[in-house]
């Protein structure tokens, strides 16, 4: 390692989670070539994410790359699938015209895949939220069309975390990739300010009216301080399970076209969190992994890498027998169809 840089995944760490594994982290590193490890966290960056619960990355996803998942994102709305999980469902024609959101596209599409593996989303997630690995949580194909009197587009004041009750780590987070130049206009994500600290109740994804939200935050005693986004093609925002954030509408030209990539620390295991009815809480990927135990109904297992893949540390640098947790197992046999979620 060269450089203050290099050491991102294995020093910054110490603002969270302590890195388990230096020499690890250390190989992980060494696996982005000199221009990936320019473009990571550094020190700055990650005390900026912890301050106010989110931080945009310069331009660290190349062209080809974005080129593809726009590929992707038409064959996924064409039905031209690679692969057909049981339980995950996809585009209909007569689902309407307003947003759409559809959970597990990279699961579907082989270039969503590509887009979602590639490593300096992982390697710049891991460095963020101190954790020396990274897991996909799932992912979110989202289309913003052009604002119309009417249908329903705007993403509601919301955080990931209320949706995400089964997990067990309170450092998740995700990235939020545009495919093309996006700003406030065009329907971008806005975040309030420092609200990863907040205890809030009573916010939607689904929700239109963004005010009425902002006023029911205001009336829990918040400081309400939207940062709207503008982001070239290429930046990724990454924010805390914990952060509020929401969009209007899009008044530009395009539909706003981007692919929500929810992120797991490695650490992460399901948790019986009781809700208002006494049950325990559930997600959508609690029907699709295997469980640890492999009983049917047992306990998920959000390590299954066939619907939570590693995505950092790469194959090549994980520690041996690294992967020996995710020998065996069987999938769940809960009714299938995810739930929604942030």
């Amino acid at each position: 390692m060269t450089s203050s840089t290099d050491k991102a995944i294995a020093d910054n760490a110490a603002a969270g989670s302590a890195v388990a594994n230096n020499a690890v982290a250390n190989n992980a590193v060494a696996t982005l070539d000199e221009r990936q490890r320019a473009l990571l966290p550094g020190p700055d960056d990650v005390a900026f994410y912890r301050e106010h619960g989110y931080w945009i990355s310069p331009v660290i996803l190349p062209g080809d790359v974005l080129d593809a998942a726009e590929r992707g994102m038409r064959r996924y709305y064409a039905g031209d699938y690679d692969a057909d999980p049981p339980g995950v469902g996809g585009f209909r024609p007569g689902d309407g015209h307003g947003l759409r959101k559809h959970d597990y596209a990279s699961l579907r599409v082989d270039e969503l895949a590509r887009l979602v593996r590639y490593p300096l989303i992982g390697a710049s997630a891991a460095v963020l939220s101190g954790s020396p690995g990274v897991r996909l949580w799932h992912d979110q194909l989202l289309y913003k069309p052009v604002d119309d009197a009417g249908v329903p587009a705007n993403v509601g004041w919301h955080t990931d975390r209320q949706y995400w009750l089964s997990c067990e780590s309170d450092e998740m987070l995700t990235a939020w990739v545009g495919f093309h130049d996006v700003d406030e206009a065009g329907g971008s994500v806005s975040f309030m300010d420092g609200s990863h600290r907040w205890d809030v109740t009573g916010l939607d994804f689904f929700a239109q009216d963004l005010a009425a939200l902002a006023d029911r935050l205001t009336r829990q005693g918040h400081r309400i301080a939207p940062r709207p986004t503008r982001m070239r093609r290429g930046q990724v925002s990454f924010h805390h399970c914990r952060t509020v954030h929401g969009s209007g509408p899009n008044t530009g030209e395009q539909p706003r076209r981007s692919l929500a990539i929810h992120l797991q620390p490695a650490g992460n295991r399901w948790r019986r969190h009781p809700t208002a009815t006494g049950e325990p809480a559930r997600h959508g990927n609690d029907r699709l992994v295997r469980t640890v135990d492999g009983a049917t109904g047992g306990t998920p297992d959000y390590a299954d890498p066939r619907i939570c893949p590693t995505l950092w540390p790469p194959k090549a640098a994980q520690a041996p027998g690294a992967s020996a947790r995710t020998a065996g197992g069987t999938a769940s046999t809960a009714p299938s169809g995810p739930a929604a979620t942030g």
